[in-house]
């Protein structure tokens, strides 16, 4: 996992990232709030300590920019202690708080907990079956790896039933979860946007090995 590490306290920066390289984290450091804006862009980056005071632009600034782009968690480092910057740095979009003096073992330890948790959030969200992986979050969609463009109502069903494999939807039950009482179709709806969707994420659309169908009753995903 890579953590970003930007404080202008070029020891201490020294002595964090040697702490959690010995951990078996990757480590990458800068020291002021333009800096933690160009490296937080980068997709691995999982979780970033931040210092509030730095030159040029501050800690408190640079969380707040990174949160237009970025839902990586943020530890802010400060040096005060007054209950009012801490409001500020979780104003900002900070995730956890700690005042400087502070023990290193602190420091890993909340990392630890805040890395589990993320962890586990994105384990219920994204979902792999076989060649296809789901991210219920984002909403996309990879076959073999690869993005796949699914409509709204195509991800919806897709989800439903990757979900609950090998439980059969009859298309009436389909219309009602997916479309609501707001739409009034026929049943055939819910055939198109299976065509469609076995078109785009089966490898061979006409023999079908996901999204099966049990005739004279509905449809389901097998596993």
């Amino acid at each position: 996992m890579k953590i970003l590490i930007i404080d202008d306290e070029e020891l201490l920066v020294k002595g964090i990232a040697y702490n959690l390289e010995n951990e078996g984290y990757q480590v990458v450091t800068g020291s002021d709030g333009l800096e933690a804006i160009r490296l937080a862009q980068d997709p691995d980056v999982r979780l970033i300590v931040l210092d509030v005071m730095m030159p040029g632009m501050d800690g408190l600034e640079a969380c707040r920019r990174i949160r237009q782009f970025s839902d990586v968690p943020i530890i802010m480092l400060t040096a005060k202690t007054e209950d009012m910057d801490k409001l500020l740095g979780f104003d900002c979009g900070a995730d956890d708080y700690l005042t400087k003096p502070f023990n290193i073992l602190e420091l890993k330890a909340r990392i630890r907990a805040i890395l589990k948790r993320t962890s586990r959030q994105e384990a219920e969200t994204k979902i792999i079956r076989g060649s296809i992986t789901l991210d219920s979050q984002s909403r996309s969609t990879l076959k073999n790896g690869v993005p796949v463009e699914l409509t709204a109502k195509e991800f919806d069903l897709v989800e439903l039933l990757i979900r609950n494999p090998n439980r059969v939807y009859s298309r009436e039950n389909l219309l009602d979860i997916i479309w609501g009482d707001d739409y009034r179709s026929d049943i055939r709806t819910v055939d198109v946007h299976i065509r469609r969707i076995r078109e785009k994420l089966e490898r061979d659309p006409a023999n079908p090995v996901h999204i099966l169908t049990k005739w004279g009753v509905g449809y389901y995903f097998k596993v």
